[in-house]
């Protein structure tokens, strides 16, 4: 029963005596730097300064990369491949896969070409050259995401040439701040000229492939896709009782099936259930142009049948697999996947080179996706923190009823964004949301740690101690408070900071920051913030001592 309070009891033994040496080396060393504030004020805030030389060299982003546990790879054969080839082709991707992680993969799910139905609403494939494939991996697997991915590619690129293939390993979070964006960078081309647009396009996906941070470049729209134009005799069709659109229906009905027909429902007399009704052709019916020329037309009030061909002219011509839209304007899409997170220094050379091409001016070039909400969100978070400090200072004028404290106890904020960047860098974590959130309540902390040395100096003021003593004797007595917390802070958070639980990528940026900032901000502040208020309070007090012989 008394071994743990003996337990504590010596460690307590044991804490007091570390803490006691480690006070009698900082009063050395304070006194030390107090013998010259200004140079310590002018070393510490320019080693500041020149910590944030490191910021050009940090990547942003808009969320950290997550081990979603699964990818998607779009794929892309030569324009006009049929449906069958493309279905070989995807069926050597799936080998491959399951060849490179088959201990990690739990289930793949290919999607091969489109139907001409409602369906088409549920897939990306605009054709029968395109597929999907969507790998769910096992909950305990071996590699990340990102690591499959990163064996997959260039063993996809070595043994199936003849595809193009695009990457998405994003997760919901992802999935929606994009607002449905499959890439993070979206370069965006629209226009009334097609042909034009997709020029223009083609040239801005050339030039964004030889960048080196760029991982993939996807344009998931075709101009070149062979197809069949129907040119209508309308006149012959009119002898014949025919109309363009019965004509149409036709076609389609036999190609796929119809669903447009009267009556559209069929009610079971001996169940009383409801049925739709829809007119397919058999398969296997129409697979060559002649079986097409050979379709039957009968007018509603005809007698004679005739066959497509003897009212229309089938000519062979290219056309689009999709045309998409964006506010009723015609876009052509290129998708960009960087290497790593970083999105802000990719976007900057995107824009470089869209200034460098000669756009013409019935043609728009605009960024979307990711990037787009990224570029928001940093800008409305820069407002916000602007004021946030604004009124932090407000706050702190009305209580100290002063407009130089707020300002002395506000300099602890400096090194704390030197330790932000530091770790930062040297991590090689991103900027984003989630580090700015640990950057304000870094901010907080260090602030609260600077107002107990100003607050507790004021108070040994009052008590008639001269400045050198109530600095000195205010740093030793709130040193402990200003460890204590910080220290209990920094080692909660060491944990969060590794990063090594499923999930846990999202708020390791956080950890870390605060880690970083809070570290140095200790270090630092207790020997800042001494010398900012013995120079000047210094100027104060001799401004003070002149006033009544001036009055005088």
């Amino acid at each position: 029963m008394m071994r743990p309070f003996l337990f504590s009891e010596h460690f307590s033994i044991w804490f007091d005596g570390k803490f006691k040496n480690l006070l009698t080396l900082y009063d050395r060393y304070v006194k030390k730097t107090l013998e010259l504030p200004r140079r310590t004020l002018v070393l510490l805030l320019g080693g500041i300064i020149l910590s944030f030389g490191f910021i050009p060299f940090i990547g942003i982003s808009y969320f950290p990369v997550t081990d979603s546990g699964f990818f998607i790879i779009n794929i892309k054969a030569p324009t006009g491949t049929r449906v069958e080839a493309t279905a070989q082709d995807v069926k050597k991707v799936e080998d491959i896969i399951r060849r490179i992680a088959q201990d990690d993969v739990e289930m793949i799910v290919s999607n091969i070409g489109i139907t001409p139905d409602f369906t088409a609403m549920y897939t990306s494939n605009t054709a029968s050259h395109m597929a999907f494939v969507q790998v769910n991996l096992k909950e305990k697997r071996k590699e990340s995401t990102a690591r499959i991915i990163e064996r997959i590619r260039p063993t996809l690129q070595q043994e199936l040439p003849q595809l193009r293939a695009y990457f998405q390993s994003g997760g919901l979070v992802d999935a929606i701040v994009s607002q449905g964006v499959p890439a993070p960078i979206d370069i965006q081309i629209s226009g009334f000229d097609l042909q034009e647009v997709y020029k223009i396009s083609s040239l801005i996906a050339s030039k964004v492939t030889a960048l080196e941070s760029v991982r993939d470049v996807f344009i998931p729209q075709d101009i070149d896709a062979p197809s069949l134009m129907l040119d209508i005799n309308r006149e012959y069709a009119s002898e014949l009782g025919l109309s363009p659109q019965e004509i149409i229906h036709t076609v389609i009905t036999s190609l796929t099936s119809n669903q447009m027909i009267a009556p559209n429902y069929w009610i079971d007399p001996k169940n009383g259930n409801d049925y739709f009704l829809t007119v397919q052709y058999p398969e296997g019916i129409v697979n060559t142009l002649q079986d097409l020329k050979s379709i039957p037309l009968r007018s509603p009030k005809g007698q004679n049948t005739v066959y497509l061909d003897s009212v229309t002219t089938i000519k062979p011509f290219v056309s689009p697999t999709v045309v998409t839209h964006y506010q009723l304007q015609r876009v052509i899409d290129v998708y960009v996947s960087p290497k790593g997170e970083d999105l802000g220094h990719i976007s900057h050379q995107i824009n470089n080179i869209l200034k460098e091409i000669k756009i013409p001016q019935n043609i728009t070039v605009e960024m979307r996706g990711l990037v787009e909400s990224m570029q928001a969100s940093f800008n409305s978070f820069g407002v916000g923190l602007i004021l946030s400090i604004f009124l932090v200072y407000l706050v702190l004028v009305a209580q100290f009823k002063s407009f130089v404290d707020p300002f002395i106890i506000l300099l602890a904020v400096l090194p704390g964004l030197s330790g932000t960047i530091l770790i930062l860098f040297f991590t090689g974590t991103t900027f984003n949301i989630i580090s700015l959130m640990g950057t304000l309540m870094m901010i907080g902390i260090t602030v609260s740690n600077s107002i107990l040395i100003v607050e507790f100096t004021h108070r040994l003021l009052k008590e008639g101690l001269n400045l050198n003593e109530a600095v000195i004797s205010a740093c030793k007595v709130r040193l402990r408070p200003i460890l204590m917390t910080s220290l209990a802070t920094i080692i909660g958070l060491l944990p969060m900071s590794l990063g090594l639980s499923t999930g846990s990528e999202t708020y390791a940026p956080l950890a870390r920051v605060i880690i970083g900032g809070l570290s140095l901000s200790v270090i630092v502040t207790v020997f800042l913030i001494p010398a900012a208020c013995l120079v000047i309070y210094q100027k104060r007090l001799l401004v003070q001592s002149k006033g009544p012989e001036v009055n005088a």
